[in-house]
């Protein structure tokens, strides 16, 4: 299955933005309760910090679809 891409500008963001950045979730509280819920994988491994920066190249994981973070 191929991920879908999600664009962003600057060297990195983090995982709390990039969630409500791609409008996989409505606001930061929501997006602070599915990462604390382990809700989200990247590059395939849980990660329940939602300041983990992100980078292009890396694969998020959440709601049964993969995204593809690239610039």
């Amino acid at each position: 299955m191929k991920a879908d891409p999600i664009s962003i500008r600057p060297p990195f963001i983090k995982l709390d933005q990039l969630l409500k950045f791609a409008g996989l979730i409505g606001t930061g509280g929501e997006a602070k309760e599915v990462v604390a819920e382990g809700l989200v994988k990247v590059n395939g491994e849980v990660v329940t910090q939602r300041g983990k920066k992100i980078y292009p190249g890396d694969i998020l994981s959440f709601g049964g679809q993969e995204y593809e973070v690239t610039l």
